[in-house]
Protein backbone atom coordinates (compact mmCIF):
# COMPACT_ATOMS: atom_id res chain seq x y z
CA UNK A 1 0.00 0.00 0.00
CA UNK A 2 1.40 3.59 -1.15
CA UNK A 3 2.07 6.28 1.61
CA UNK A 4 -0.65 8.93 0.75
CA UNK A 5 1.55 11.55 2.30
CA UNK A 6 4.10 10.79 -0.78
CA UNK A 7 1.22 11.41 -3.48
CA UNK A 8 -0.05 14.97 -3.16
CA UNK A 9 -3.32 13.80 -5.26
CA UNK A 10 -4.12 10.86 -3.21
CA UNK A 11 -3.34 13.24 -0.21
CA UNK A 12 -6.17 15.72 -1.41
CA UNK A 13 -8.44 12.68 -2.06
CA UNK A 14 -7.81 11.57 1.36
CA UNK A 15 -8.71 15.04 2.94
CA UNK A 16 -11.83 15.53 0.53
CA UNK A 17 -13.36 12.57 2.06
CA UNK A 18 -12.21 13.62 5.29
CA UNK A 19 -14.03 17.02 5.10
CA UNK A 20 -17.21 14.74 4.07
CA UNK A 21 -17.11 12.65 6.97
CA UNK A 22 -16.71 15.44 8.74
CA UNK A 23 -19.70 17.27 7.31
CA UNK A 24 -21.58 14.31 7.54
CA UNK A 25 -21.35 13.79 11.05
CA UNK A 26 -21.77 17.27 12.33
CA UNK A 27 -25.36 17.07 10.17
CA UNK A 28 -25.96 13.99 12.08
CA UNK A 29 -25.06 15.88 15.37
CA UNK A 30 -27.20 18.25 14.59
CA UNK A 31 -30.25 16.25 14.00
CA UNK A 32 -29.26 14.43 16.60
CA UNK A 33 -29.03 17.95 18.75
CA UNK A 34 -32.57 18.64 17.63
CA UNK A 35 -34.56 15.58 17.92
CA UNK A 36 -36.38 16.55 21.14
CA UNK A 37 -37.72 19.72 19.45
CA UNK A 38 -38.69 17.72 16.28
CA UNK A 39 -40.41 15.04 18.58
CA UNK A 40 -42.43 17.59 20.78
CA UNK A 41 -43.01 19.84 16.94
CA UNK A 42 -44.50 16.06 15.83
CA UNK A 43 -46.48 15.76 19.30
CA UNK A 44 -47.65 19.11 18.88
CA UNK A 45 -48.96 18.19 15.76
CA UNK A 46 -50.40 15.21 17.02
CA UNK A 47 -52.60 16.96 19.30
CA UNK A 48 -53.55 19.13 16.97
CA UNK A 49 -54.98 16.89 14.16
CA UNK A 50 -56.78 14.64 17.66
CA UNK A 51 -58.37 18.44 18.66
CA UNK A 52 -59.63 18.74 15.22
CA UNK A 53 -60.99 15.43 15.49
CA UNK A 54 -62.44 15.67 18.63
CA UNK A 55 -64.02 18.71 17.85
CA UNK A 56 -65.46 17.49 14.11
CA UNK A 57 -66.93 14.66 16.15
CA UNK A 58 -68.88 16.46 18.63
CA UNK A 59 -70.31 18.56 15.42
CA UNK A 60 -71.71 15.38 13.93
CA UNK A 61 -72.72 14.24 17.00
CA UNK A 62 -74.16 17.49 18.21
CA UNK A 63 -75.88 16.94 14.44
CA UNK A 64 -77.13 14.00 14.68
CA UNK A 65 -78.57 14.07 18.06
CA UNK A 66 -80.74 17.68 16.40
CA UNK A 67 -81.46 15.28 13.75
CA UNK A 68 -83.18 12.63 15.71
CA UNK A 69 -84.82 15.48 18.15
CA UNK A 70 -86.63 17.77 15.42
CA UNK A 71 -88.03 14.02 14.18
CA UNK A 72 -89.16 12.90 17.57
CA UNK A 73 -90.69 16.37 18.10
CA UNK A 74 -92.17 16.37 14.45
CA UNK A 75 -93.92 12.86 15.42
CA UNK A 76 -94.60 13.97 18.89
CA UNK A 77 -96.74 16.89 17.51
CA UNK A 78 -98.56 14.97 15.06
CA UNK A 79 -101.82 13.67 15.19
CA UNK A 80 -102.94 11.33 17.84
CA UNK A 81 -99.58 11.25 19.18
CA UNK A 82 -99.96 14.80 20.76
CA UNK A 83 -103.14 13.08 22.44
CA UNK A 84 -100.75 11.04 24.40
CA UNK A 85 -97.71 13.01 24.34
CA UNK A 86 -100.15 15.42 26.36
CA UNK A 87 -101.81 12.60 28.87
CA UNK A 88 -98.15 11.63 29.64
CA UNK A 89 -97.14 14.95 29.80
CA UNK A 90 -94.28 13.89 27.55
CA UNK A 91 -92.47 17.10 26.14
CA UNK A 92 -90.86 18.15 22.85
CA UNK A 93 -87.38 17.37 22.95
CA UNK A 94 -84.69 20.72 23.15
CA UNK A 95 -81.94 21.04 20.67
CA UNK A 96 -78.19 21.18 21.25
CA UNK A 97 -77.01 24.91 20.13
CA UNK A 98 -72.93 25.53 20.14
CA UNK A 99 -71.78 28.11 21.95
CA UNK A 100 -69.66 29.20 19.81
CA UNK A 101 -67.85 33.28 20.84
CA UNK A 102 -65.89 34.40 18.06
CA UNK A 103 -64.47 36.52 20.28
CA UNK A 104 -63.54 33.29 22.17
CA UNK A 105 -59.49 31.82 21.97
CA UNK A 106 -59.25 28.22 21.63
CA UNK A 107 -58.26 25.54 24.31
CA UNK A 108 -54.92 27.12 25.88
CA UNK A 109 -52.15 23.73 25.65
CA UNK A 110 -49.31 23.93 27.70
CA UNK A 111 -46.20 21.50 27.91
Amino acid sequence: MADITKDPAAFQRYQQAQQGLSSALSHLLVVTENYPQLKATANFRDLQAQLEGTENRITVERQRFNEAAQAFNTRRSSFPTVMMAGFFAIDSQPRLTSRHNPERKGAEVKF
